[in-house]
Order: structure tokens, then sequence, then C-alpha cells
């Protein structure tokens, strides 16, 4: 037998493909060696992409790979190839575009079917292990895939050159249009946004119902150049439903990925860490600009999830909680009115059942319910005892997995949302740990000046950065110098700007980006994609953290990265015309641009009242810098007043007189 015939996942950094370790199938990992076996053998590779999370990735394992008869099919005719999506963005899009261009929809888990060289001829998702509902079973596809490998080659070269081909056709990013990034525009964009509105149970669209976090941000920037309450009710009716449904968890706080409803009732139980950072973002942001107290608690209860549940020993953060436990889809978070009358005593135990709407049906499976909390209890105190009660008796119910993968972009979002969170609400002890994820993010992750996607434990992994990766830390890092005045950060996020203008740029189309390295792994097509998801693209949040910096810089690279800013929102100006739902993080990065940014530069001696109020009443993407005067760029020529600190306040090239009292900062940054 050839010694290459074995599974080769046990030594692999994602915890993911270790989960596959002990499949009978010969599992290997993405690589050159994987496909000069195919070649070797003159066999398809079977691509199998899918993350730990995953409900319907534990499915099909159980039900196909675990089982020897279907192995031995798969390592007879093919060679298997296990990739988290996670750990290697650029491959899950490449092939995530072919499945769709070939069956109109993707997901997870992903099946795609390869020659040696890379090139997709046969593309689906889930299959299961019996014919079901018109699909094939996998060991049906199997066959027929070998069969046509065999007996069909020129139809199998003929598919796979016709999908190349058309995925190189749609690679060439967003054309340039006549538009441009103005208020008129994102006045504009926000306005087809808001006609989109569920607006009885708030969000956008039908079930399954995602947190649109990027957008909220996006539109809570709008409001506040606007002044439109509409806008700002959208937000408010958003992050109310959310807050009070299921998909948050009422106990231990933090959000889960998806609502399976209309209504956020039932949650897609697993929790992910770019939900949250960017949910937390959000709440802050609502709860400093209005002081709705729903906003306010969820920030803590989601910083405590944070902190409590995903935080690593080193002090980054990992990717998520599984959507099951042992196996079973909500074991961990659900109730009955008779556990809580167990748990908590007759009277409690009924009075929490109506709070927290757990009913004799259920909302769930089986007569059991998920937690929510339609209305504010008519006691905060009982709430918390309560709230405190049931959260240690659920710690004693069997747990979901922890995906312990630190991801480097996944960890900048986080930065960026707890340094924010902090400085705006006056909590220290949030930016200092956003400061100690970034110290462990640094310290493994940039290997020989360039950053790795993803660590497990002391170990990071091989695969290089991608674009979200060096902008997503590069932005976290730009919210730790603004909340700390530590110039450590801003060094190291200018050298990350540096590497991704050198190393990302499309030198043919000004203004659009590549999601891998110019020297990275050449795949079937370099993949690049300007369009916001569950998580913002690459692209914008690179824009936004070369926004920040052209403020905060010295002059000569001040120019260079509002340059780059400039073309790429020249360019995705399109996008936020046709396609705004689509463009929520774009619209938070081009709210700030069109303001200046605001820039407030408040010159003090010591700890200072007027900081913390910039901090706090300065709109979303606003720069805000403190520190002694002549100390950075930003307080360069700008001394204290009369011996006190004093507010310097500018948009773009134009600044106000400075100013020394809270109500004056105010008034400054209101106009």
């Amino acid at each position: 037998m050839d010694p290459r015939a074995q599974n080769t996942l046990g030594g692999s950094t994602s915890p993911y493909l270790r989960q596959h370790a002990g499949n009978p199938v010969h599992w290997q990992q993405w690589g050159p060696e994987a496909t000069e076996w195919a070649r070797e053998r003159d066999v398809p590779i079977l691509l199998s992409i899918g993350y730990s999370a995953c409900h319907w990735c534990h499915v099909m394992a159980h039900e196909s790979f675990e089982d020897e008869a279907v192995a031995s099919l798969m390592n007879e005719h093919f060679v298997c190839v296990k990739v988290d999506r996670e750990e290697r963005p650029d491959l899950d899009a490449v092939y995530m575009n072919a499945t769709v261009a070939m069956t109109g929809q993707g997901g997870w888990p992903m099946t795609c079917f390869l020659t040696p060289d890379g090139a997709p001829f046969y593309c689906g998702t889930y299959y299961p292990s019996e014919p079901r509902g018109g699909m094939p079973s996998f060991t049906q596809l199997l066959s027929a895939i070998a069969d046509t490998w065999r007996d069909r080659r020129g139809d199998v070269d003929d598919a796979a050159a016709s999908v190349v081909a058309e995925l190189r056709r749609g690679a060439g990013g967003i054309p340039e249009g006549e538009v441009r990034v103005d208020a008129a525009l994102l006045d504009a964009a926000a306005a087809a946004v808001l006609r989109d509105e569920d607006a009885d149970r708030g969000g956008f669209g039908g079930a399954p119902k995602f947190p649109p976090s990027a957008l909220m941000e996006g539109l809570l920037r709008t409001y506040e150049r606007s002044g439109d309450d509409d806008v700002l009710g959208v937000v408010g009716r958003t992050a109310s439903a959310m807050a009070r449904g299921g998909i948050y968890d009422q106990l231990g706080g933090g959000f889960a990925r998806y609502s399976v409803d209309a209504a956020w009732v039932v949650p897609h139980f697993e929790k992910m860490l770019y939900d949250n950072a960017q949910l937390l973002r959000v709440y802050a942001h609502l709860g400093r600009r209005t002081g709705a107290d729903l906003a306010v608690r969820v920030t803590e209860e989601t910083v405590e999830f944070l902190l409590r549940d995903l935080r690593t020993d080193n002090g980054s953060f990992a990717s998520a909680l599984d959507a099951d436990t042992e196996g079973v889809e909500g074991l961990t978070y659900v109730w009955t009115p008779g556990q809580l009358v167990e748990v908590l005593g007759p009277e409690d135990g009924e009075w929490a059942a109506r709070v927290f709407a757990v009913t004799a049906d259920g909302t769930f499976e089986a007569g059991t319910s998920v937690l929510q909390l339609p209305r504010d209890p008519d006691d905060w105190d009982r709430r918390r005892r309560i709230r405190g009660t049931l959260l240690a008796q659920r710690a004693t119910r069997p747990q979901p997995g922890r995906d312990d993968k630190v991801v480097t972009a996944w960890n900048g979002l986080t930065i960026t949302a707890l340094a924010e969170a902090g400085a705006g609400l006056g909590r220290p002890e949030w930016v200092a740990a956003a400061a100690e994820c970034a110290r462990a993010v640094l310290g493994l992750h940039v290997v020989d000046g360039r950053l790795r996607r993803a660590s497990l434990g002391t170990s990071v992994g091989e695969s290089a950065g991608v674009l979200e990766d060096y902008a997503c830390l590069a932005t976290g890092l730009l919210a730790l110098y603004q909340a700390t005045g530590d110039n450590e950060w801003l060094t190291h996020a200018r050298a990350l700007l540096d590497r991704a203008l050198i190393h990302f740029a499309d030198d043919e189309r000004p203004g659009s980006w590549f999601d891998t390295a110019d020297d990275a792994e050449t795949l079937v097509t370099r993949p690049r994609d300007p369009v916001d998801g569950a998580t913002p693209s690459g692209a914008s949040c690179l824009v936004e953290a070369l926004v920040t910096a052209a403020a905060v810089a010295d002059a000569d690279a001040s120019g260079r990265y509002a340059s780059a800013a400039a073309e790429s929102l020249d360019r995705v100006a399109l996008l936020l015309e046709r396609a705004p739902r689509s463009a929520g993080h774009w619209l938070a990065v081009a709210e700030a641009s069109v303001r200046g940014p605001i820039q407030v530069a408040v010159a003090t001696d010591g700890d200072s009242v007027l900081l913390r109020e910039a901090r706090r009443l300065a709109p979303g993407g606003a720069v805000v810098v403190g520190g002694a005067p002549d100390s950075s760029p930003l307080l360069a020529d700008r001394p204290l007043v009369g011996g006190a600190s004093a507010a310097y306040v500018c948009r773009g090239f134009v600044c106000d007189r400075p100013v020394s009292t809270i109500e004056d900062l105010g008034a400054a940054l209101s106009r």
C-alpha cells in the first residue's frame, strides 16, 4: 500500500480538521503533495470544506465519513482533501463561487470534485447517506463521478474549463462608475435599506434571519450625520428585537449565528466570534449614542461572554462555540417550565417562565423553550439573581465544543470592539483586554514581517494571512492607539497597512483589492470579493484602516493612505448605489470619510474629563486622540489653553477653534 494512503489530519492546527483525524477516509490537507498524488493516481480530488461549528458538517461526517464502506469508496476513487474554511478563506471563496455557479446556492459542508490541477467540474453541498428529496445518496454520487472520470474524461475536461473560465470572468471586481461617494449617495443608500425593513419583527428579510451587524453600524453613522430619526428607528428596532429574542443568550450573553425563524425566536445555536465582535461594536455605539439601558446591558453581557467563554490562555479569542452539544442542538440552552421550578422553586420558577417566555408547549423541540425577554421585567434585581442561578445550573449541563483556533481577522474585529466600547463607555478593563489580545496576536501571528491566518495554542498555522487579516488587525490596532495614546499600536498598524498596499493592490484597477497576496499560492483564480457579508469584506476593512491612519500618520504617509482610500471609495460607489444592503461596512466607512473624518485632538497634561467626553460624544468613525501637546502628528502645534486641556475638532482640512468645556465640545461635534 502507498504510505500516503492514510489520514493525515492529526497534525493540523485546525480543530475542524482534527475532528476528522479518526475518520477511515484517507484525508489529506490541501497542498502540493495531495495534488501530485492525484496526478500520479490519475484520479479526481474530492474536496470537502466546512468548519467546526457547522451542524450539517457534523451530520455528513457521522453519516458518511465515519462509515467504513463509504470511506472505502472515497479512498479507492479519489484523493480526499479536507479544508477548514476559516483557516483557508481563499480556497473557500474560489470553490464556493464554483458551487453557486453550478447549483445556484452554496453552503457548508461544501463538496467539490476537482481535476488534479484544482479545476472544479462538479460541486454541491451536503449529500445524505440515503436518497432523499430528489437528492442522490453520497455513495451514488461518488460512483457516478468515478464512472464519468473513467469513461467520459472529455466531458470532465470541458466542464472544468467552462467553470474556470466563468470564475475568471467574475473575478474582475467592481467596474468603475460615474457616481461618487457623497452625502446624497449615502442618504439614498440608507433610504433604500429602510424600505427593506421588517418593521414588525426587526431586521431585514425572512427566515433564516441573520444579524445585519455591519449595516447597523453604517446606519448609526448615517443617523449621526443626517439626524434622520427614521434611520435611528430601524437600528433601534432591530437591536431590540435581537436582544429580546432567542438569538441572544439571555443567561450567558452573546449572540448565536442566526435565527431559523423570522422573529429571532429559535437560534442556530453556534456562537461565532466574528458575530459577537461586530454586534458588540454596534450595541456599544448605540448605548453611548442614545443611553438606552438595553443597549448598554447587552454590551456588558456580550463582553462578559467573550471574556468568559471565548478567551484563550494568552488573551486572544477562540473562533466559535459549536452548534451542537453531544450531537444535539440546543441541549445546553433550552428549558421547560418544570426545569425552572426545579432549579428556582415554585414562585421564582413561575415568574421566570413568564419573564423568559417559557411555555408548556415550548418554542423549540420536545416541549422545550429558548429563553427570550419579550418585555422588561417588573423587578430587575430579581431577574439578575435568577439569571445568575440559572447560568450556574446551566454550567452543570453538557457544554458545546469550542473551536480554539485563533483567527487573525476575527481577533482584529474583537480588538476594535473592545477598545471602542471600553473607551466610549468608560471601561478601561475592556481596553486592557483588547491590548492583551493584540499583543498575543502580534507575538504569534507575525512571522518574518508577514501575517499568518490562524494559530492553535502556541502553534501558528502555515496559512498566509489574507487581506481581511491585515485590514481588521490594523483597524483594531488603530482603535487601541486612540483608546490608549500608545504610539506602539500606531507603529504596528502602519506596518500592516504598508504591507497590504504592496501585496494586495490591483495595479491595473486602482482602488480594487485582491483577497490574497501577490506571492500567495496560485489557485485557479485569484479571489477577491468587495461585497460585505457575514463579515465585512477585506477591502472595506482595509479602507476603514486607511481612512483612520490618514488622520493620525505623518504627512507623507497620510497622503498615501488617503489617496488609496479615496480611489477605493470612488470604485465602491456603484455597490452603495445598487446593492446597499450588501455594503453595510462600506456605508460605515463612507460615512466616516464624507465627514472628514472628524478628528478630535485633545491636548492634555494628564487624566482628562474632556478626553473621556470626546470619546463618548464623537460619532462613529471619528478619530479621537489625546495626549501631551506635540506627542503625535494629530497633536502637533496644539497646546493647552490657559493651562487646561483643550479639544481641537477638525473635519478634513478645516478646524474649529479649540474648546475647553464639555458643552462647547458637544456643540462642535454636533455641527
